[in-house]
């Protein structure tokens, strides 16, 4: 499939952010993206030829933001809103192994739908994991470094050489990756044994670290994984908002490199994998 065939949904309602940033990341790498209102999946308020449908797409993004305001839990209400209408598409979706991306709110999202870690099913009917509040207790703001530590499962990752460390921006104040006590290091044996864990937070040596390296305290500095299948993806920090070089807080000390920034391998890889595929 040509790069101009792919078409791309970035997913937005009230309160979404950063989704201008996500279509240009798709559109200069010459997919085509469309901005999609939730509404017109649910075909609510909407004329006819509005209305658009979740199958007519090679690709879902789920930006970031503070939708619906964070009420309940940071991305509760989008996830509601999605679950009650679109589950029968999105499990045929996913069993078509097309992919689903979603950076922080999106990644939100993506738990509280049951679709991350998806270990036993596409859905789960009630959320296997949560983003929780930061340990620091309050928006955090800062550039992170990320360790890619994929074996190559992630669709989203596979343009990224393993233990490639990219300084990938987190702005978040939900952002700590839990499961239920009691299945905690459970879950997190899983991850490790079906190559779900795809990036790590570490200190500019690369090793792992605690605050402020791991700005939300997530359990062994997980900042995004995928599903099984590696077809969805959900990361707390942005990619999007290094796709130029000179977007990093570096680059005059640095250099502009050729002005590739760290996150747009993300892109690129997806991309890659949606052209092979379909």
């Amino acid at each position: 499939m040509k790069l101009k065939d792919i078409n791309i949904a970035v997913i937005r309602i009230e309160g979404t952010n950063c989704e201008q940033e996500s279509y240009d990341a798709f559109k200069r790498l010459g997919a085509n993206p469309e901005f999609v209102h939730l509404k017109q999946l649910l075909n609510i308020d909407c004329n006819i030829d509005e209305v658009r449908n979740i199958l007519d797409y090679h690709c879902l993004m789920i930006p970031g933001g503070f939708s619906a305001g964070d009420y309940i839990r940071a991305g509760a209400i989008f996830a509601a809103r999605m679950k009650s209408q679109l589950q029968a598409q999105l499990k045929e979706f996913i069993s078509q192994d097309r992919p689903i991306l979603g950076v922080c709110n999106g990644f939100q999202v993506l738990t509280e739908l049951g679709l991350l870690p998806g270990f036993e099913e596409i859905i789960r009917p009630v959320p296997d994991a949560c983003l929780y509040l930061n340990d620091s207790n309050r928006f955090e703001c800062r550039p992170t470094l990320l360790k890619h530590e994929n074996r190559g499962t992630c669709v989203f990752t596979s343009n990224i050489p393993k233990n490639d460390i990219r300084l990938i921006p987190s702005a978040h104040a939900e952002g700590k990756l839990l499961f239920p006590l009691e299945k905690q290091e459970q879950y997190l044996k899983t991850l490790e044994e079906n190559d779900q864990i795809v990036f790590r937070y570490v200190d500019p040596e690369g090793t792992y670290a605690g605050y402020p390296w791991n700005p939300n305290g997530s359990p062994m500095n997980i900042a995004g994984i995928c599903n099984p299948q590696g077809t969805v993806f959900g990361m707390m920090p942005h990619p999007e908002r290094t796709y130029h070089k000179h977007q990093h807080p570096d680059w005059t000390a640095t250099g502009l490199g050729g002005n590739i920034g760290d996150g747009r391998a993300i892109f690129e890889s997806v991309l890659a994998y949606i052209s092979k595929k379909f």
